[in-house]
């Protein structure tokens, strides 16, 4: 079955850095679009970088282009989150997800028709 597992969130301070990982199973790595989303407490989930496998091609929320950076490892099936230069209110739950139907970038909403799974999130916290 398809799995998705978030690592490496944790405390950091503001100009930091941290390295977010999503380790995926059950689906062809390679075929998919690999989505990191977030969540501030709150507010609603919000998408944050997509990066396609089958070309490496990458997409980011305007907030986060310039300061994070979306990575993949085909052999390890693994998308990473670098978080660069990370602000107070980057504080989240940090999600990964798949889009089972379309291959693209996940929808900030997607999950109602049951092909797309979000990993169970990993916390992210921006403190000095």
């Amino acid at each position: 079955q398809v799995q998705l597992v978030e690592s490496g969130g944790g405390l950091v301070q503001p100009g930091g850095s941290l390295t977010l990982s999503c380790s995926t199973s059950g689906f062809t790595f390679r075929y998919y679009t690999i989505g990191w989303f977030r969540q501030a407490p709150g507010k609603e989930r919000e998408w944050v970088a997509c990066i396609d496998n089958t070309d490496l091609k990458k997409n980011y929320a305007h907030f986060a282009n310039g300061r994070f950076t979306i990575s993949s490892d085909a052999s390890k099936t693994t998308v990473y989150l670098e978080l660069n230069n990370p602000k107070p209110e980057d504080t989240g739950v940090y999600y990964c997800a798949v889009d089972l139907v379309t291959y693209d970038c996940p929808n900030v909403h997607g999950g109602e028709d049951g092909m797309t799974s979000w990993g169970q999130g990993t916390q992210v916290t921006v403190s000095s």
